[in-house]
């Protein structure tokens, strides 16, 4: 198990990021090279299947353990009226979670998840980021590290979700000053805001940014500063999926944004990922196009909870359906091109 003691933990992970198996990668498209298709006919579909070749290291991948991992976590900044959910709901859905009422349920049982649904000291919210720091730096790596706990060398597929009130707002700041522009350019209404609660949202990450940027010199310290308990827990899980080559369906823009800072000082990070969708939240579009990540869906959900890369496995299933068990033209005495 993977645990962060400490940000120089951080810093080594990322000096030291693996690369998928090149050695399958290579086998797996020799054997799409002589299936009973057109070269490239699948589209994405073969390119799913290589991508999962090299970070399971097997020309012929599978998905026998898909983990899907819930975060639940509290932000004192949603006292400034940031969403349109009181932070009560935060503990509530995480019973609903856990009771099997809730999409993401659904969802995982219809892709062949298993679900971990993970509760992140929600009577203690983390400090209002227009005001004070997120996290203590141990109460980062704590929440890092609660992540971490969830992957496993054996998992063959990863997506994590989050339920915070309020948590569009720290994944906001994290995109800014990650990435630059404004921060109307990645503030969105979120859990259904009026106007007024988006101005609200809007000050509250620029006052975030103001106190905050000038100190955020390590995409660690962006993260304790601006994040949030459930959002350092998804860094943290997918973070320790690259050190053990699980591959990543990322979800929506909270998720894509935790590992925002990451990404901005190694853009290698998202090498084990892809984008399961894209939200409808409108800074979704614009920080995937900072990944260099082209979704998968385009479903215009906007739930979180890990529901849009939960969709997204099927594809994968498909994908890796198609490419195992597809005859090749000399199994299936077809003639190939010529």
């Amino acid at each position: 198990m993977i645990r962060f003691d400490s940000e120089s933990t951080v810093a080594e992970v990322l000096a030291a990021l693996p690369s998928p198996d090149h050695v399958a990668i290579a086998a797996a498209a020799d054997r799409q090279a002589t299936l009973t298709k057109p070269a490239g006919s699948l589209g994405r579909l073969e390119e799913i299947a290589l991508f999962m070749a090299g970070w399971q290291g097997d020309p012929r991948p599978s998905l026998h353990k898909v983990k899907a991992a819930v975060f639940a976590g509290n932000h004192g900044v949603a006292a400034r009226g940031v969403s349109a959910f009181p932070t009560e709901v935060t503990a509530q859905m995480v019973g609903n979670f856990r009771a099997g009422g809730a999409a993401i349920n659904q969802l995982a049982t219809a892709c062949g998840a298993e679900l971990s649904v993970v509760s992140l000291e929600l009577d203690r919210p983390t400090g209002d980021i227009a005001h004070e720091p997120a996290m203590a730096a141990e109460e980062c790596l704590e929440a890092m590290s609660a992540g971490a706990a969830v992957v496993t060398p054996r998992t063959d597929l990863l997506l994590v979700g989050e339920m915070g009130i309020g948590n569009t707002t720290p994944a906001a700041a994290l995109c800014l000053q990650a990435f630059g522009g404004s921060a109307a350019d990645w503030c969105g209404r979120g859990s259904g805001v009026n106007d007024e609660g988006v101005s609200r949202k809007i000050a509250a990450v620029e006052s975030a940014i103001a106190l905050h940027g000038p100190h955020c010199h390590t995409a660690f310290e962006a993260l304790r500063r601006l994040g949030g308990r459930e959002i350092a827990a998804m860094a943290g899980a997918i973070l320790a999926a690259r050190v053990f080559r699980v591959p990543v369906l990322l979800d929506g823009f909270i998720c894509s944004a935790a590992i925002a800072p990451f990404v901005a000082a190694q853009p290698a990070v998202t090498a084990h990922c892809l984008a399961g969708h894209c939200s409808a939240e409108q800074a979704h579009t614009r920080l995937l196009d900072r990944f260099g990540l082209e979704p998968l869906l385009h479903l215009r959900m906007r739930l979180g909870e890990g529901s849009g890369a939960a969709v997204a496995v099927h594809l994968v299933r498909a994908a890796l359906a198609a490419h195992n068990g597809m005859a090749t033209f000399a199994e299936a005495s077809v003639a190939q091109e010529l």
